[in-house]
């Protein structure tokens, strides 16, 4: 029996591509925070 292994990877990029977006958006204010805080911060440094 052959299998498409090709379709079954496009599933897996789909599926890891959903959890990514999923958790970007669960912990965006999260990310936001920290993003702002390094920026500030590096600011701050002189660079």
């Amino acid at each position: 029996m052959l299998v498409n292994k090709k379709g079954m990877e496009m599933v897996q990029v789909g599926i890891l591509i959903a959890l990514a977006v999923g958790i970007g958006l669960i912990f965006k204010t999260q990310i936001t925070t920290f993003i702002n805080n390094t920026f500030s911060t590096l600011m701050n440094s002189g660079f």
